[in-house]
């Protein structure tokens, strides 16, 4: 069996010395986020020995990290608040030493300690504000689309008007040359004419806040 152990690339004392005294392997920092959008980054301590039985073809010290890890995560996440979560640090270790991380391994999982657990960023009031930008956004592309479809409505409806306006003349030969249209009707046409762009005229000044007010 040392013979195997060795050809395995494995170190036999301390192979030895770890299935005596067990090897406390901590975790990096692992970020998850609570259901109530809250995220955590919590630290673990696990305390392996090492199996002699599978030190051969056994995963390693990297699989056992991952594992916890993804323990870690999954726990911190399936909580409904992350008060739960800070309230009781050791629902987590229980939840994933009952998940048999260790097997396939090289090692035997003896405990999972949570070291520390520290409160992160508020996720899920972030995507929501993220969110209501986009919908902001959105809105805004909306607003500035009816508004541009408004002013090219308003363009071709005074386009409409000024192509009318220039039939008037032809209309008016048209009439004299008829016989449907007196010289005095014309000269009261013009005399009403005159006397709207008069009214326009009198309209637009008093709009205007430059226009000099009369005492």
């Amino acid at each position: 069996r040392a013979a195997a152990i060795d050809l395995a690339g494995r170190d036999i004392v301390e192979a030895v010395k770890m299935s005596v005294i067990p090897k406390v392997i901590e975790t990096p920092r692992i970020a998850a986020v609570a259901k109530d959008g809250i995220q955590l980054i919590a630290v673990s301590r696990v305390t392996v020995r090492t199996n002699i039985d599978r030190l051969v073809g056994g995963a390693g010290e990297e699989t056992i990290i991952a594992r916890v890890g993804e323990g870690m995560v999954s726990t911190i996440g399936s909580a409904a608040s992350h008060k739960d979560v800070l309230e009781n640090p050791d629902h987590i270790s229980k939840h994933i030493l009952s998940k048999g991380l260790d097997a396939g391994t090289a090692y035997e999982i003896l405990s999972i300690d949570i070291a520390d657990v520290d409160v992160g960023e508020n996720i899920g009031a972030k995507l929501q504000i993220d969110q209501a930008n986009a919908d902001k956004q959105i809105a805004q592309a909306k607003a500035e689309e009816r508004r541009a479809m408004a002013v090219a409505l308003e363009q071709e409806m005074r386009a409409r008007v000024v192509e009318a306006e220039a039939e008037v003349p032809r209309a008016m030969a048209e009439a004299f040359h008829q016989g449907n249209l007196g010289i005095m009707d014309y000269y009261r046409m013009k005399n009403m004419q005159a006397d709207t762009s008069m009214r326009d005229a009198i309209a637009d000044a008093g709009d205007d806040p430059c226009a000099p007010k009369r005492k």
